[in-house]
């Protein structure tokens, strides 16, 4: 396992350092800020693993004031090699039940206000057709058959400014555009992710259905807590079983640029 550095970035309600052993807490500065929080480093199952809270260890930081450039910047200057990303996220289909994970391969960017690179110096075009880790995301649908956790196996998410919630003309329009889950955090995660050479994956909660189906009461911070509280052991679980599995390679994708 040797080279092996995981990156956990908690999403909401998920940033518990206790999956952790020999943890220590550490803070950090970058060229581009502060990251969200100190970053506690430690070890899962022998593996070095760092964890970050996405919205600080409080959750006082709303989803575009979130530092995504310092956060990945950090992780990196940390050396981690792989990022395992959990974030809730509200149901557009049918068959994506409050309660299921689904490991995305693909995002729609439906933000307006946050800095998406690091290259804003130096002109790069990176690829993007494939943004997620393929290799990570066929682990984590191994470990969730094992595990016997409810699941979709891929999906496509956007990713909204936030904090609001969708407008039901919104929330039908999203699933006109193809995507199964929407959320606040996603990007521009990935895509620095991807810039920095670093594997990423997202662990994606649904907690909602967002506002479009009949019959279910329109998403609320309440109901999204409340899923969250009964999900999250499922997530650790997850974690805990994959993270021995991830092997000294990055996937073909992952390379830096």
């Amino acid at each position: 396992m040797a080279g092996i550095k995981i990156g956990i970035i908690g999403g909401s309600g998920m940033d518990d350092p206790s999956l952790m052993k020999d943890k220590k807490e550490k803070k950090v500065k970058t060229p581009y800020g502060n990251p969200s929080s100190p970053l506690t480093i430690g070890k899962i199952d022998g593996v070095e693993t760092v964890i970050l809270a996405r919205h600080g260890k409080n959750h006082s930081i709303y989803p575009t004031g979130v530092n995504f450039r310092a956060n990945i910047h950090a992780l990196k200057k940390q050396d981690c090699t792989h990022i395992l990303a959990t974030t809730a996220v509200g149901s557009l289909r049918e068959k994506i039940r409050p309660g299921d994970i689904v490991f995305v391969d693909q995002f729609i960017d439906f933000t307006k206000h946050r800095p998406l690179t690091f290259h804003d110096e130096k002109v790069i075009h990176t690829p993007m057709s494939e943004p997620f880790c393929e290799g990570l995301r066929s682990l984590l649908i191994k470990s969730a058959k094992e595990l016997r956790i409810r699941h979709h196996t891929k999906g496509t998410v956007i990713t909204i400014e936030g904090p609001r919630f969708s407008t039901k003309a919104e929330s039908h329009l999203f699933r006109s555009f193809g995507a199964d889950v929407i959320n606040m955090s996603t990007v521009p995660e990935v895509i620095l992710a991807r810039e920095a050479g670093i594997c990423y994956q997202t662990i994606a909660m649904s907690t909602d259905y967002d506002c479009w189906k009949k019959g279910e009461e329109p998403v609320t911070w309440e109901m999204i807590l409340s899923i969250m509280k009964k999900n999250a052991d499922n997530v650790k679980r997850l974690l805990l079983k994959t993270i021995p599995k991830i092997k000294n390679t990055k996937c073909h994708f992952c390379k830096p640029r």
